[in-house]
């Protein structure tokens, strides 16, 4: 199963059809109970499991249950993509229980939608928020954040606290797996926007080391050049994405359009198979991301699920 996605909000949606809850800043997972087993999925489908040891004693909590939620990694308070991006690839075992000693994560639940053999995705969203409300999941590891019926305040509280911003659910909604819904909605206090590399530049003064990432976006032909993103990558995060390029390389670059020459000199090209969220204000006119910030990789996501969301 694939989890129900949210659409972009133009504005937060008011009214009592309507519920409010924060917007975390981590990886969607579905988290699995059977038989006293846990199994969790990212949002591709792929297996995580062996990524976050300090979620297996969900498994013990009732027989059968599957989980709707996002997990983080909180930093003084607030979640933070860098810390978590640590752990998201992470599938040797020791290595992720050490990590986990010093990094641990929070799955934050959202959506109950299997109980007991029960399918629930048929339920109104207030079915199974009020199951899931009663099984009363609260662990060190493990929450059900609160609702709330005012989106507008809620937006301005997490603008405040320097939170991602908020999505709001329709209370008679139910579950569409692997849908992208109006029924969901989502309203950032700022852009993000997951890309695919198809190239790279050099450092300036250092050509063996990598310096910019050449990035695309979707568009009716294939994958559009939406920029040049320097800021942020360098250091560890910079060596870390040249390793997953290194056996990426090509001849000619992957998008359907020109690439301005200007960034074109000395690039690297590579196949858009890395995906990379950025953080940005806006586009341009020639529809590039105006002033892009690299936020970290997603391990969690294809190339595919960038085309298809």
């Amino acid at each position: 199963m694939r989890p129900m996605l949210a659409s972009v909000a133009d504005a937060v949606p008011t009214g009592g059809d309507w519920v409010h809850e924060v917007k975390w800043d981590g990886m969607r997972i579905l988290a699995d109970v059977r038989d006293g087993r846990l199994t969790l999925f990212a949002r591709s489908g792929n297996d995580v499991t062996a990524s976050f040891p300090e979620l297996e004693s969900l498994a013990g909590t009732y027989d059968d249950l599957l989980l709707d939620g996002e997990v983080v990694a909180l930093d003084g308070g607030r979640p933070s993509f860098a810390a978590l991006a640590e752990r998201m690839h992470v599938q040797d075992r020791r290595k992720a229980s050490r990590l986990a000693a010093v990094r641990p994560v929070t799955f934050m639940i959202f959506d109950l939608l299997r109980l007991f053999g029960q399918d629930l995705t048929a339920q109104p969203w207030t079915g199974r928020r009020d199951l899931l409300d009663r099984l009363a999941l609260d662990s060190r590891h493990w929450q059900v954040p609160p609702t709330y019926d005012d989106g507008r305040q809620l937006l301005a509280a997490t603008r405040e606290q320097g939170l991602e911003g908020i999505v709001s659910k329709r209370r008679d909604a139910a579950y569409l797996p692997g849908r992208r819904v109006a029924d969901w909605r989502k309203t950032s206090n700022r852009h993000t926007v997951s890309v695919v590399v198809g190239g790279w530049r050099p450092e300036t003064g250092n050509p063996a080391r990598l310096g910019a990432l050449l990035v695309g976006l979707p568009g009716p032909d294939g994958w559009v050049y939406a920029g040049r993103i320097g800021s942020g990558v360098a250091g560890k995060v910079a060596d870390t994405i040249a390793a997953l390029l290194a056996p990426l390389t090509r001849a000619t670059p992957p998008f359907a359009d020109q690439v301005p020459a200007l960034d074109a000199r000395g690039a690297t090209w590579v196949e858009p198979v890395i995906v990379v969220d950025l953080r940005h204000l806006g586009e341009t006119g020639a529809g590039r991301l105006r002033q892009p910030s690299f936020h970290g990789i997603r391990h969690d996501l294809s190339a595919q699920d960038v085309l298809d969301a």
